[in-house]
């Protein structure tokens, strides 16, 4: 089974985690939350979820993981200047591996220069930063480029499940 990491800060999407991580453990992979800091508490958006850091974006290596989920929400924007996340993301694409992001999740693959060239979708009102940064902007549920899967808000959550747990 995979090992998948979930790059988490407060004021996530609260289904945008929930989903995801829920049946990623569901369907048997491990799945590690990974923060700034070890051990912090983060707050989902709406209120409805919290979760601790079980790893520090510091104490992590990319090659140990097989996938990386970013949730939406605020916790892109709270992460996307962190070196350590931006060097994570890059090791990450760098291999070849998974990399899912939904809502404002982009935003990540943005600030680490990696959208140059692709394809993906995002949360509608970040259309004009995703062409900025070079990708092609897809308004649909799910959008499946290489090692890239993106969707749009909470609704196209079972789309984006589903092109994740394939290539798990």
């Amino acid at each position: 089974m995979s090992k998948v990491a979930f790059l988490l800060a407060n004021g996530f999407e609260d289904s945008e985690m929930k989903v995801p991580y829920d049946e990623v453990i569901k369907a048997g992979h491990e799945a590690d939350i990974i923060g700034l800091k070890k051990g912090e508490t983060l707050e989902g958006k709406q209120g409805n979820e919290s979760y601790t850091a079980e790893k520090a974006i510091s104490e992590v290596n990319a090659g140990d993981y097989d996938a990386v989920v970013i949730p939406g929400g605020s916790s892109p924007e709270n992460l996307r200047l962190d070196t350590d996340i931006l060097s994570f993301v890059t090791e990450v694409n760098s291999a070849g591996k998974p990399i899912a992001a939904i809502c404002h999740g982009p935003q990540i693959l943005m600030s680490a220069d990696l959208l140059q060239g692709r394809t993906i979708t995002s949360y509608p009102p970040l259309k004009d930063d995703v062409i900025n940064a070079g990708a092609e902007f897809k308004d649909e549920e799910v959008v499946v480029d290489g090692n890239y899967i993106t969707s749009r808000t909470p609704q196209d959550e079972p789309a984006f499940v589903r092109e994740l747990l394939k290539v798990l």
